[in-house]
């Protein structure tokens, strides 16, 4: 076992094995016969990923000691709800180290977690939260990096056509606004509309072990698979349990990764009984408001045009002692998310 392996080796090694060093690793380790890698695997976060092991050392423990190692690594991180993303025939090796699906891709890709009833405790919860009424029950996945006048059009048109719209707000950090503040601005921002619920997107929507490109922001041809993964979720898991029937989308003029996303979502989703409806942005002088365009204002230091984009909660917060660090790190860090 070794740390960190030559990258060249590595990134070669899941090179000939259909893999690639995925840009938002942060761990990575090989096993060895002599000068040549036999097994390898990396981390990002809480997920275990790009575990490979060749074929002349299959059945000698290599898998299990790289596995091993990884977790015993995201223990010395104090990371306990552990992901595994794997190719299915990888499935019945990290079953047999007690870890259970959360979905699969057929022929591309599973998902597993290392909690027996993970997803399912999720679920249960969503369904004491559910309020049981007649007629359509709408949905909505937001990130909201900050909360815009553009979120809110969009939750309010979907308000307007459903009796009930369960709003889930992205939770994983990866953003410059933390998840925390970003639930909370949705929740302030979507006040006075009593048919609007918000829900916390956990670990099983858009998140680094649904959806990793969504925060690399770079399109490739693992996207796709992404995008039916966590789609997968949402459509044969999560939307079962709150009744819903449709799902609503804004337009994606810019970003080609959530484009593809949303294309994905149009084909997969009516196969699970979910109408997908994509409503055009609300624009401001001909642009689409956009979270982006937000940031870039603060970056600017152009309160005015701030004002104009966002819900009078979202400038409140923005202009506050809280802010500030956010707001400093916006104009220090040069991040598309």
């Amino acid at each position: 076992m070794s740390y960190p392996p030559d990258r060249e080796s590595l990134e070669r090694f899941l090179g000939e094995r259909g893999l690639s060093l995925d840009p938002d690793i942060d761990y990575a380790v090989a096993c060895y016969d002599g000068a040549e890698i036999v097994g390898a695997g990396a981390l990002s976060g809480y997920v275990l990923k790009d575990i490979a092991v060749a074929v002349e050392a299959e059945g000698a423990g290599v898998a299990s000691a790289i596995v091993s190692h990884l977790l015993a690594e995201e223990g010395r991180r104090g990371l306990s709800h552990l992901f595994v993303f794997t190719r299915p025939a990888a499935e019945a090796t990290f079953v047999s180290l007690g870890f259970t699906v959360v979905a699969r891709v057929p022929q591309r890709v599973v998902l597993l977690e290392n909690r027996e009833e993970g997803i399912e405790q999720y679920i249960a919860a969503l369904g004491s939260e559910r309020t049981t009424v007649p007629g359509i029950s709408g949905s909505i996945v937001v990130n909201c990096n900050p909360f815009t006048l553009g979120h809110r059009y969009l939750i309010e048109t979907a308000a307007r056509e459903c009796e009930v719209v369960h709003v889930f707000v992205v939770d994983e950090e990866r953003s410059l606004f933390p998840a925390d503040v970003r639930f909370r601005l949705v929740q302030e921002g979507v006040a006075g509309l009593g048919n609007v619920e918000v829900h916390h997107g956990d670990k099983y929507i858009i998140s680094a072990a649904t959806f990793p490109s969504y925060f690399l922001k770079e399109p490739s041809e693992v996207v796709a698979t992404h995008a039916l993964l966590d789609l997968t979720i949402f459509g044969g898991r999560i939307a079962p349990a709150l009744g819903i029937t449709r799902r609503f989308v804004g337009e994606e003029p810019y970003c080609e990764v959530t484009g593809t996303y949303n294309q994905i979502m149009q084909q997969l989703l009516p196969d699970f009984g979910i109408e997908v409806t994509v409503i055009p942005r609300l624009e401001r002088e001909n642009a689409a408001i956009s979270a982006s365009t937000v940031r870039n204002a603060i970056r600017d230091d152009n309160l005015d045009l701030v004002r104009s984009l966002v819900p009078p909660s979202t400038y409140e917060f923005l202009i506050s002692e809280e802010a500030m660090p956010i707001v400093r790190r916006i104009k220090t860090v040069n991040s598309r998310h």
